[in-house]
């Protein structure tokens, strides 16, 4: 039973690397900053290192506080067929949803199948109802906060450096204030998200002020390093605007290399949890008698199960969802490719910080949306958004009606 569970776990760590690392990657893609090659490569180092290093010794056996483990208690069986039934389910539904393209929430499909299992499976009163209706919330929240900020930062480079008479000098004035913002935001991406398992196995415990002490130390690094290399970049002031454009976007794709590496460590080591956490659960109950805890403990091993998952994932089926991010919804450049990654970046901190269920996913697209609407509506391919929309919607049912059929298979072939 453990080796059939292992098999789903890796089925939805596939999953999590075919469409979840787009998020990361996509825009540098698309911006040309990276070429898809050398994207998957950098996002596989990235994404491994975070889910094998920092992807938590120590995992919630059911994640997000979903379901009440009170009513397992005299039937663990239940949890472990609804657990495996959860990860076939969640696999299935993103191998589905990254062959057509879709950029879905791997979070929402894994949610929607563990909700689905519990309330039809088990009981209504299973599930917390409550947790539901603020993920529903965050469909909203997340891309609309995501947009407002990605289309404020392209407003910005706009008017302070790409609409002026000589964009180069304005350029070497400001953009060491955003590689500052950049170095920033992400340091608080990698040290909250990215490290949160390390600090927690190791007992590191900082402050909020210790942390933004930290980040804003590596900002000004960043921004100071930056600054140098920007400075020995010669462009003759004689050279028509193409030229400069051309310079300062080549900065852009630097920066927005440095975040994607960041936002890929950090999705490594928080979302492997969506494949190892049941997977960690089915094996704790199995191994303990039918015992339900809290948390299990993570072989290295199923780590190791996830993060090779994730990684072939992202080789085999990623470039599709790749190409919807960084392609299909609006033309990206570097400046305005960072943008996306930046505000993304910022949502995700913001939204961790005010404790809101958050979808990776979501949040990236809405800072694309609002990076095209920063040229207008016609910028926007709406055909794709719809689509994407539809497809976000349709995640936690999709999940929940598999995972609901293959519960009671299981149930009749292992009862």
């Amino acid at each position: 039973m453990i080796w059939i569970a292992v098999a789903f776990g890796f089925l939805m760590a596939f999953g999590i690397g075919a469409n979840d690392v787009a998020n990361a990657m996509g825009t540098s893609v698309g911006a040309k900053a990276l070429t898809l090659k050398q994207a998957i490569i950098v996002a596989a180092i990235f994404e491994f290192a975070g889910a094998y290093l920092a992807g938590g010794e120590v995992t919630k056996t059911i994640r997000k506080g979903m379901i009440d483990s009170s009513y397992f208690n005299g039937q663990p069986e239940l949890l472990v067929f609804g657990m495996m039934a959860a990860l076939l389910a969640a696999g299935i539904w993103l191998l589905i949803a990254s062959k057509l393209g879709w950029p879905v929430s791997t979070t929402h499909s894994i949610v929607g199948a563990i909700v689905g299992f519990a309330a039809v499976g088990v009981a209504f009163d299973a599930v917390s109802w409550g947790k539901v209706g603020s993920i529903v919330g965050s469909w909203v929240i997340t891309p609309l906060l995501a947009g407002v900020i990605a289309f404020l930062i392209v407003l910005s480079v706009q008017k302070l450096i790409l609409n002026t008479e000589d964009p180069f000098q304005r350029a070497k004035r400001y953009v060491p204030f955003y590689m500052f913002l950049a170095g920033f935001v992400i340091a608080l991406v990698t040290i909250m998200k990215g490290l949160k398992h390390v600090f927690k196995d190791k007992s590191i415990e900082l402050s909020m002020v210790e942390i933004y002490l930290i980040a804003a130390g590596v900002g000004v690094i960043i921004a100071v390093i930056g600054a140098m290399f920007i400075s020995r970049i010669k462009v003759d002031k004689k050279e028509n605007k193409d030229y400069q454009f051309a310079s300062v976007e080549k900065v852009f794709a630097v920066l927005m290399i440095v975040t994607a590496c960041g936002m890929a460590f950090a999705h490594g080591s928080n979302d492997v949890a969506n494949a190892i956490g049941p997977l960690a659960a089915i094996v704790s109950v199995i191994q303990s008698g039918g015992e339900i805890g809290a948390s299990a403990s993570v072989d290295p091993r199923i780590l190791l199960v996830g993060a090779i998952g994730i990684v072939i994932g992202l080789i085999v089926l990623g470039s599709r969802v790749m190409a919807t991010i960084g392609q299909k919804i609006t033309h990206l450049t570097p400046s305005r490719g960072f943008a996306a990654e930046l505000a993304a970046a910022s949502t995700v901190i913001i939204a961790s910080g005010a404790g809101l269920p958050i979808s990776t996913t979501q949040t990236l697209v809405g800072a694309v949306l609002g990076v095209g609407m920063a040229r207008g509506i016609a910028a926007l391919n709406l055909s794709v958004v719809r689509n994407i929309f539809v497809s976000w919607v349709v995640t936690l049912p999709a999940g929940a009606i598999l995972s609901v059929i293959f519960f009671y298979i299981f149930k009749a072939i292992f009862s």
